[in-house]
């Protein structure tokens, strides 16, 4: 089981649903301690208080706007009749009445499973290069073939790891799936923890009943096993897989071409809207309603912009997501995505320019690898690119914290991780601030919720704070609202946690991010007030 165990711990970030969640998980982001004391906040200073309507662009893989917990908090596009296949308002973007899908086509097709950007570029280097050795080159090649060796090695390597993976874990596998299969048949579909230990001495099934609570102890059903052996197929089969591209198939544009914003469909939603609907139920979920989750903002409209598929998404997208939010009145953006590459960098550039000149605040999670993004100096996008002197003014970076006081150790391993989450990325001038991002519970598709882990969740803590200021608050600009969001935070300053990505090392705040606290609702509140 020691390949499982490798994977699990690898995983649980992406895959940390529950279908019922503990009463200390549910909004605990919202309460006092280590969370934003967003309840405090409204409680004591916004009761009574009128607020206005404060659009946020979430851009991700997509958003249920069905979902029960969103309701009266989805944007929609008044000049625009919709399903009527004409422009209406004329902003190039056909019945575009809740947002815009950037990875479909006009006929409605959509992509979701794609490359990394470090395969794309590997394929499009290879035909170039394959075969040919340092000598063979002219001096103008050489640094296109550094750059094709290092990513042809980057992505080989974990399509031979992957495949590593799954031959050592086929016969658990298929094991998982026969006992799988004849405990159905037993018990007439789904079967519990609590059903499973009652016949585990059952000469029938009791066999397949003891091999399935075995893999409960890794916190695994059937179907999240399922799942994680689906993640080692799907980096062969996409992320790492040079020979395919569906955008070609599917669209068919010039990935070069910024100035074209001429493709994509109204499905904001898409096929995978898991991630961007958890993250708009943090910023925007009804409060106080007796269901699900309560968002940060209570007077918020999320806006679904689909630029990020189960892979990388692509720089041309997010530099029209970015100006699209902006063109159609978003004065929040909202980005929970990352990637290792950026070839067309200069076109992101300008959009966030645009953004920055138009006082649209920009918030960005700082990702999930446990590094250091200052020396990183590779997680795009990035509030300062190479070549630039200052960060941009109008870009909030957000590392995840926890809901703990102090880390739990057994046998010398981290168990349970300490104020700042062991995942989170952190930077002692490129993050600002951390944020709630550790056993967040919000909504998913289908009017159901989830528990997830990430620096993706942090990210619109931040988003849904801004939003509240702005909402309260509206005479403030979005760059006065960056500067009372990082400047109120709860400072932890001093107090120690281990370091993220190295748990045998202890670190303060300090040395984190640059506010040294964690976001909090209430302070920020207050700050607003005396303004």
């Amino acid at each position: 089981m020691k390949k499982l165990t490798i994977l699990v711990s690898a995983l649980l970030i992406v895959f940390s649903a529950s279908a019922q969640v503990d009463k200390k998980v549910a909004n605990w982001y919202n309460g006092a301690k280590y969370g934003m004391s967003t309840d405090l906040a409204y409680s004591k200073v916004l009761a009574g208080k009128t607020s206005t309507t404060v659009v946020v662009a979430v851009i991700d893989s997509g958003v249920d706007i069905e979902h029960e917990d969103l309701q009266g908090h989805i944007w929609v596009n008044t000049d625009e009749i919709p399903n009527n296949g004409i422009d209406d308002d004329n902003n190039g973007f056909i019945d575009d009445v809740n947002g815009w899908n950037f990875l479909g086509s006009a006929d409605g097709k959509n992509i979701n499973d794609v490359r990394l950007e470090k395969t794309r570029i590997y394929a499009s280097l290879r035909e170039k290069y394959e075969g040919k050795s340092y000598t063979d080159l002219e001096d103008e090649e050489k640094e296109g073939y550094a750059l094709y060796k290092k990513v042809r090695e980057e992505v080989e390597t974990v399509r031979k790891n992957a495949t590593s993976e799954l031959d050592d874990l086929a016969e658990l596998t298929k094991t998982v799936e026969d006992a799988n299969q004849k405990l159905r048949g037993h018990f007439g579909g789904n079967y519990s923890e609590k059903q499973l230990k009652a016949v585990k001495n059952d000469p029938i099934v009791g066999k397949e009943a003891s091999q399935m609570l075995a893999l409960m102890k890794f916190g695994l059903d059937y179907e999240t096993y399922s799942e994680f052996v689906g993640y080692y197929q799907d980096q062969l089969d996409f992320n790492y897989n040079p020979d395919i591209d569906p955008r070609a198939d599917v669209i068919g544009d010039d990935i070069t071409d910024f100035s074209d914003h001429s493709y994509g469909n109204n499905d904001v939603e898409g096929p995978d809207a898991g991630h961007g609907t958890h993250c708009s139920g943090i910023i925007g979920a009804v409060r106080n309603n007796g269901i699900g989750n309560d968002g940060v903002a209570d007077n918020v409209l999320i806006m679904s912009i689909r630029a990020v598929p189960n892979g990388d998404e692509w720089d041309k997208d997010i530099a029209n997501s970015v100006r699209y939010a902006v063109d159609n009145g978003a004065q929040i953006i909202s980005m929970s995505f990352g990637k290792g590459y950026s070839p067309q960098s200069e076109g992101v550039i300008a959009a966030f320019r645009y953004a920055e000149e138009k006082g649209v605040l920009l918030v960005h999670a700082a990702g999930n690898e446990g590094e250091n993004n200052d020396e990183l100096g590779h997680n795009f996008p990035t509030p300062k690119y190479e070549g630039m002197s200052e960060k941009f003014s109008n870009w909030i970076e957000v590392g995840a914290s926890t809901r703990f006081k102090k880390p739990k150790y057994k046998k010398g391993y981290l168990v349970r991780d300490g104020l700042a989450a062991d995942f989170s990325n952190y930077g002692k001038t490129i993050v600002d601030v951390y944020a709630p991002g550790h056993d967040i519970y919000s909504t998913i598709p289908g009017s159901e919720y989830a528990v997830f882990d990430g620096t993706s969740m942090a990210g619109p803590m931040v988003a849904g704070t801004a939003a509240l200021l702005k909402s309260y608050y509206p005479k403030l600009t979005m760059l006065e609202i960056r500067e009372i969001i990082v400047s109120s935070v709860q400072k932890i300053g001093d107090r120690t946690t281990p370091l993220p990505g190295d748990a045998s090392q202890q670190v303060t705040f300090n040395e984190l991010c640059v506010s040294a606290g964690i976001v909090n609702v209430y302070n920020a509140v207050m700050m607003a007030e005396s303004r």
